[in-house]
């Protein structure tokens, strides 16, 4: 099955728009809809099949706003310091390692959650 991602973005005018990659394949929308469905018609048929979970990326019980303000924190500082061909720091890139794993752990727990209100 392919992994997509739907990322909110912003344009060269600052406008929110969002992007969907999958593997090298990419498309850009003014909605996450638009990106996903312009995604897929690059995509064979036997690549995209499954479940999608959109998620509101607002704080819940799986991930709260502190985790997620933090993240954003060190996701700029990471951009910032690829764009200036510098190092990350080891205890930051620990830090944000740590993060992203909660955000993927939160998201499967979300996920599972769902599932069991769907079955009740």
């Amino acid at each position: 099955m392919t992994t997509v991602a739907i990322q909110s973005i912003q344009d060269a005018s600052g406008q929110r728009c969002y992007r969907a990659v999958a593997g090298d394949k990419q498309s850009i929308g003014k909605t996450a809809g638009q990106a996903l469905d312009g995604l897929t018609t690059q995509l064979d048929e036997t690549e995209f099949n499954g479940v999608l979970v959109l998620q509101s990326f607002r704080p819940d019980q799986f991930f709260g706003a502190e985790q997620q303000k933090r993240l954003s924190e060190l996701m700029e500082l990471w951009r910032k310091a690829r764009d200036e061909e510098k190092l990350f720091p080891k205890e930051l890139q620990a830090e944000l390692d740590s993060l992203v794993e909660a955000e993927l752990n939160a998201t499967a727990k979300r996920a599972k959650f769902l599932m069991q209100q769907q079955s009740e």
